[in-house]
């Protein structure tokens, strides 16, 4: 069966590597990008998650093109990576606003459409820092387990109608993003990973895969890590 998938921060990364995997399926997707060009082969429709009129836009569009929304996959998000004492309110504010705020917009955008239907998969994004913590990531942490919280109770809140939420939390994921480890930091992440070697998005969108299958469908408010045994007992 095509299904409406709705993608945000899908154009890079683990976002996209989620988007083409469900694609290739057959799934109808749409991925929202703030900047840049959408990903070829994929529609695309321009987003900031903080802002609730443009995520309303977005959602519509993607309603237009594939019909309401049946599978969310929240992934957007940003670092400002820094000492706590150092870091600018700023910086931990944008964190906040994209990393939860973005995920809590495009939830509340996407959600009367999968009660109405009596079914639905949404998927968030968190991280193994959200579990563990991690030194110049306050913000970012805070973010990312917060956005578990938030899952969780959500998938109290909607279970009745069929509609399951779960979270991934990956670990070190080869992305634009880990690329701006330090090569101190990435040894020391990697000496606490038991599989001793970095991920790849597309080990990441095949996990979301399950998530948002069918034969997920007794999976709910659980959090599937994705980091190669980093984080493990949390």
């Amino acid at each position: 069966m095509s299904r409406s998938v709705l993608v945000t921060g899908g154009n890079r990364g683990i976002g996209l590597a989620v988007a083409r995997v469900l694609a290739e399926q057959g799934d109808k997707v749409a991925v929202t990008h703030r900047t840049g060009d959408p990903p070829e082969g994929l529609f695309g429709v321009r987003c900031d998650v903080t802002d609730r009129e443009s995520v309303r836009r977005a959602v519509a569009e993607a309603r237009v093109q594939h019909g309401p929304i049946q599978v969310l996959v929240s992934n957007a998000g940003i670092t400002h990576d820094r000492l706590l004492v150092g870091m600018a309110d700023e910086n931990f504010r944008s964190v906040i606003e994209t990393n939860l705020m973005g995920a809590v917009n495009v939830a509340r955008e996407v959600a009367p459409d999968m009660i109405k239907a009596r079914w639905g998969r949404m998927v968030f994004m968190s991280s193994t820092s959200g579990l563990t913590g991690a030194p110049g990531q306050t913000n970012y942490a805070a973010s990312k387990a917060a956005l578990i919280g938030f899952a969780r109770s959500l998938a109290r809140e909607v279970g009745r109608r069929k509609i399951t939420v779960n979270v991934v939390t990956p670990g070190l994921i080869e992305t634009d993003m880990s690329r701006d480890v330090t090569p101190v930091r990435r040894e020391n992440l990697l000496g606490q990973t038991a599989l001793h070697r970095v991920g790849t998005p597309e080990e990441v969108a095949h996990a979301v895969r399950f998530l948002v299958s069918e034969e997920s469908s007794y999976v709910t408010g659980a959090i599937l890590p994705v980091g190669g045994g980093l984080g493990l007992g949390n």
